[in-house]
């Protein structure tokens, strides 16, 4: 089940002006030339900003979201004949052999039932080629991200092409650790509509991630620190056994397309 706020097709086109900025993404594209990848599976890619700037370097990318109005964004994009849009989740994949998978911003954290983490981590070993990467990051739950969610901090307004004003903010709504929800609300000043949408999240620690990589068949090669927002995020650099051409040195992280 996607969130609304990807979900729905009014508050998917608004999507991306309203987190115009994502200089986050700038690390995953470094990832991508660091291990020389030429196939790209882009899990969670939502409204396709990620997979349009691998396709823009001569990159073969597969997006997949489980959000059909984000997939519509995405494929309504100059350039979007270059990728190819897959609607549904890693645990369902068509048979690829691609040398990089990436879950960008928060999308691992957005995956919060257990059996279903354990198939997404099973699809994206399987969509690998032998010593291929997946890459991701998730939130570190000692920094307690959500303590800084709240209206106050949240509030904006944006001005936004064919839509006009859209006043937005977030809430916290509750804390059961692992599991943390939060409510986004959207209201547009055009005709007064007011929607809402409602997340959760899960905080895994460090050695469980690693755990469930390792049962995984996955060797954990790197957690790194995200440079755009270094002490607060995860960034985990797992390898498909098998083989392929040495590692280069380099870095990655991203932030979070979520709240901070």
């Amino acid at each position: 089940m996607a969130d609304e706020c990807f979900g729905d097709p009014r508050l998917a086109a608004i999507y991306d002006p309203l987190d115009p900025d994502r200089g986050d993404l700038d690390a995953y594209v470094r990832i991508a030339d660091e291990f020389g990848a030429r196939r790209v599976l882009d899990i969670g890619c939502g409204t396709g900003v990620f997979a349009l700037l691998l396709a823009d370097r001569g990159i073969e990318v597969v997006g997949i979201d489980p959000a059909q109005a984000s997939i519509d964004v995405a494929r309504a994009k100059p350039g979007s004949g270059r990728a190819r849009w897959i609607c549904g989740d890693a645990t369902a994949l068509p048979s690829l052999r691609v040398d990089l998978a990436t879950m960008t911003a928060n999308v691992a954290q957005a995956i919060v039932d257990p059996p279903t983490w354990r198939r997404t981590l099973r699809g994206a070993y399987d969509a690998l080629r032998p010593g291929g990467h997946l890459v991701f990051e998730t939130r570190d739950p000692a920094r307690r991200a959500w303590e800084e969610w709240n209206s106050r901090s949240s509030y904006r307004v944006t001005e936004i092409p064919g839509f006009g004003a859209v006043e937005s903010w977030i809430e916290l709504i509750e804390v059961r650790r692992p599991l943390v929800t939060f409510r986004g609300t959207y209201v547009f000043a055009e005709d007064g509509q007011v929607l809402t949408s409602d997340s959760t999240v899960r905080f895994r620690e460090r050695q469980e991630v690693e755990r469930d990589l390792t049962a995984h068949g996955y060797v954990v090669e790197d957690v790194r620190d995200a440079p755009d927002r270094p002490g607060r995020e995860f960034v985990f650099v797992a390898r498909r056994p098998g083989a392929g051409g040495p590692r280069r040195p380099g870095a990655g992280g991203a932030l979070s397309a979520y709240p901070g």
